[in-house]
């Protein structure tokens, strides 16, 4: 992820705005990127680069059957060489290109979905709505925390089901990365229990300052390594 953040380039292809001369939505499908669900994706404008703006996403179970239905203002994601987008033709989508991702984000064992919903995240990066299954309402609700979390940092997110820890990433200028994680309070939200930041500003040598939340109390560590053994 950290070299994900230093190699990140903002996606800004221009693309072909059709408007009224739009005659049918272009649609997609993601079929892999889920044990439980497939996902039907409408989008209104596309080019050969990739799609964005007003989407909707329908979700479907095993047995074909719907779910639910969901829409955003800006539904952006890029499609290769070979997915040349026409109105009215299905085109499947890969996992690693879908703007609608699976995970328990909330780690109550049921699969929840994080949705695109533009480049609101740190440097412009991927930002998405997150919606968690509600087994009382049988049904996926959008958690505003959660949703916050997926669009403040450098793109969505990581989840560690061992710890059960969310861990965000984020960069300001040249020489400082940032690492945040929290953990799911069922029923209260998120709690912020560790943040590192490291800091190459110095020639030669990485500053980590490692702040940890043990028993309720803030712990702070420093070190510095060389570049070199750090970086290994």
């Amino acid at each position: 992820m950290i070299m994900n953040i230093l190699n990140y380039s903002r996606y800004l292809s221009g693309f072909i705005l059709l408007g009224p001369l739009c005659f049918g939505q272009y649609q997609f499908e993601v079929k892999d990127a889920s044990k439980n669900y497939e996902a039907v994706i409408l989008v209104e404008n596309c080019d050969n680069d990739g799609c964005m703006g007003k989407g909707t996403v329908e979700l479907f179970d095993n047995k074909n059957t719907k779910v639910q239905t969901f829409t955003t203002d800006n539904l952006v994601f890029r499609l290769e060489t070979d997915q040349k987008p026409v109105p009215g033709k299905m085109i499947q989508l890969k996992k690693e290109q879908s703007p609608v991702v699976f995970d328990d984000f909330n780690f109550d064992g049921t699969e929840d979905l994080a949705i695109r919903n533009g480049n609101m995240g740190n440097y412009s990066s991927a930002s998405y709505d997150v919606y968690v299954f509600n087994s009382t309402r049988m049904a996926f609700v959008k958690s505003k925390e959660l949703t916050e979390l997926a669009s403040s940092y450098f793109d969505l997110f990581e989840t560690d089901p061992v710890r059960k820890r969310l861990i965000a990433y984020g960069k300001s200028g040249c020489c400082h990365l940032f690492t945040t994680e929290y953990i799911v309070i069922p029923n209260q939200g998120l709690d912020k229990v560790l943040e590192k930041e490291e800091d190459s500003s110095n020639e030669g040598h990485i500053k980590v300052i490692t702040k940890e939340k043990i028993k309720n109390k803030w712990i702070t560590k420093t070190k510095v390594y060389p570049s070199e053994e750090y970086n290994k």
